[in-house]
């Protein structure tokens, strides 16, 4: 073969073999995507989505953490007994309870105190040593100052005194006073009485915007001297009853005008906010004996109050005051307080301060301005002079 012939044959296997080159590649290509179609895929889940149950469009409710919260053991409660601990008594008729009998041989004696009067009553529940310092007709003054031959009621509050209950204000205003007033207002237009004797009536008394002011200031100071003589006592003040039913409801039991009852419970309402904010202002109590008798006026099935109905003789307490019922109530208020506060109630006789309740009569009661004394006074019981202090019991 010449030369030229083999050149020729060289290139021309030259020029087949660079022109398989690419379907070569492209078989190589085809066969590798077909063994990798052959190698199954791991399946991939998509998450749930759980729609919300309820209205359309409404959130998913929001489940909330849940907290434990540890149980604690209750601490025994301990209660303070007071037996045997000074208790003094402060206030005015309200407290002392005039004509209600058995009459207290209290001193003086025209302060008409009674064995059954709130004081007396609740020193038995807690058996505390009673030192009963109320007095009818007594006001703010009389509670700060001496009254004549009565010494300032609050001179009996010591360091050692464990329990003060604080009944005043009320005279100051004529609260009391205005209903006798007002009382024989109406009954003096009333048809008069063949052969009966007429008297003056005092005037029903508006007391003035001072006036007010005077109450209240006189009974933070009453507070105050009362804290600050006696830190550890429990002071309390006990608001006044309510002597008078709603307007329109008056009955034989309230002889009075409504304009004079309007007068009479714009002083109650008054009153009450005055004592209220005195017992806030000092960290203390107001029993609200105001509420407590709302439903138990002289024109109620059960009457806490003595009205003034015609042909009463007072024997069971002097007109516009406390009746049994009522000092009972009263005294079973405070209680009811004194116990929550962690005071133990027990049952003990009353034991009377030596030397100032002397045994004796009682005289004609002191109440308030204009007050006129009961058409039947109540005799005073025996009582026999002891060698030594005695208990004081009820009759």
């Amino acid at each position: 073969m010449t030369p030229v012939l083999r050149n020729f044959g060289a290139a021309l296997l030259l020029g087949c073999a660079a022109a398989s080159m690419p379907a070569l590649a492209q078989q190589s290509a085809t066969t590798e995507k077909a063994k990798a179609a052959s190698v199954k895929k791991p399946k991939v889940e998509k998450p749930k989505v759980v729609k919300p149950k309820g209205k359309k469009g409404a959130p998913a409710p929001v489940e909330a953490p849940k907290v434990v919260i540890p149980v604690e053991t209750p601490k025994p409660v301990v209660m303070e007994s007071l037996l045997d601990k000074r208790y003094v008594a402060i206030g005015s008729s309200f407290a002392a309870g005039p004509q209600l009998p058995p009459s207290k041989p209290s001193w003086p004696a025209r302060c008409g105190q009674s064995f059954n009067n709130y004081p007396t009553l609740l020193a038995e529940r807690f058996g505390v040593e009673l030192i009963d310092r109320s007095c009818s007709g007594a006001t703010t003054d009389n509670v700060l100052g001496p009254w004549n031959e009565v010494p300032p009621q609050i001179i009996s509050v010591t360091p050692e005194t464990r329990l003060v209950t604080v009944t005043i204000g009320g005279n100051d205003l004529s609260y009391i006073g205005n209903l006798f007033s007002a009382t024989c207002a109406f009954n003096a237009k009333l048809a008069p009485v063949p052969g009966a004797k007429t008297r003056a009536c005092g005037a029903v008394r508006i007391p003035t915007e001072a006036d007010y002011v005077r109450d209240e200031a006189q009974l933070n100071e009453i507070a105050r001297r009362i804290k600050t003589t006696a830190p550890q006592a429990r002071l309390v003040f006990v608001q006044y009853f309510n002597p008078l039913p709603k307007p329109g409801g008056l009955c034989p039991a309230t002889p009075v005008s409504e304009t004079d009852a309007a007068i009479v419970r714009e002083i109650g309402r008054r009153l009450v906010e005055i004592t209220a904010r005195v017992a806030e202002a000092h960290g203390v109590p107001a029993i609200e004996m105001n509420l407590s008798s709302a439903a138990h006026t002289p024109c109620d099935k059960e009457p806490w109050m003595i009205g003034s109905p015609a042909g009463y003789d007072g024997r069971q307490g002097l007109q516009w005051h406390l009746n049994k019922a009522g000092m009972q109530a009263t005294a079973d208020t405070i209680a009811a307080w004194l116990i929550k506060s962690g005071v133990k109630p027990v049952r003990s006789p009353v034991t009377a301060e030596p030397g100032l309740n002397p045994p004796g009569g009682q005289a004609p009661t002191m109440t308030a301005p204009n007050a006129p004394a009961p058409a039947v006074p109540v005799p005073a019981p025996t009582v026999k002079t002891p060698s030594k202090p005695t208990v004081g019991t009820r009759q």
